[in-house]
């Protein structure tokens, strides 16, 4: 059953479990639908208001990619899954399994999905900057909130870069992949405070 479609109760009682899935990777794109979830109600609560008319057009792109980003994150949350869970059944196997032939492709999934989370929590984080002043000013604590569970999303997934990446037989992957993550993270800190301090002024409609 795909993660989406347990209860929260549920889901916390898998990840609460002792089985390594759902782990990290899942968690971190959680947050990061939360986030959009949350920022996409910020969005509903300004569309049609007069005194945001002028931004009424990208509140409707908003609306979009918001809705969009939840449902990549929730993909992700069952890929990221299903690679470490494959990863920890392959490496358990004797040397001698044939299956082991499998266990590189599994690993750079390992690595390539918390990625593409990370990422994801970026482009989030970049449209909730251009929400700031545009959408309506008695939810910027909730657009605040949204910029966090963001960040998290994005330094969540790059903690799983950093301990799954060391595994790849290629070494220029390696380091390729752990600078994008470092790259990612140092963007996700940047525009989450931006936000927040874009939401502790008082100049929003």
């Amino acid at each position: 059953m795909a993660f989406a479609d347990l209860t929260l109760r549920a889901f916390l009682d898998q990840t609460a479990a002792k089985q390594p899935t759902p782990g990290g990777g899942a968690i971190a794109a959680a947050a990061g639908a939360l986030g959009a979830a949350l920022a996409h109600m910020v969005v509903n609560y300004s569309l049609g208001k007069k005194s945001l008319a002028a931004h009424q057009a990208l509140l409707d792109d908003a609306a979009h990619r918001l809705g969009r980003a939840r449902g990549m994150l929730l993909e992700l949350a069952d890929e990221d899954a299903a690679a470490y869970g494959l990863v920890n059944e392959l490496s358990r196997l004797p040397e001698t399994d044939p299956r082991r032939r499998e266990l590189p492709a599994a690993q750079e999934a390992s690595v390539r999905v918390p990625l593409a989370i990370a990422a994801v929590g970026v482009e989030t984080l970049r449209l909730l900057k251009d929400l700031c002043g545009k959408s309506n000013h008695h939810l910027r604590s909730d657009l605040a909130i949204a910029a966090v569970l963001a960040e998290a999303c994005t330094r969540c997934g790059h903690w799983n870069v950093v301990v799954n990446a060391p595994f790849l037989a290629d070494a220029r992957q390696r380091d390729a992949a752990m600078h994008e993550g470092h790259t990612l993270v140092e963007r996700a800190i940047t525009l989450a405070r931006e936000v927040e301090r874009a939401c502790h002024t008082n100049g929003e409609a």
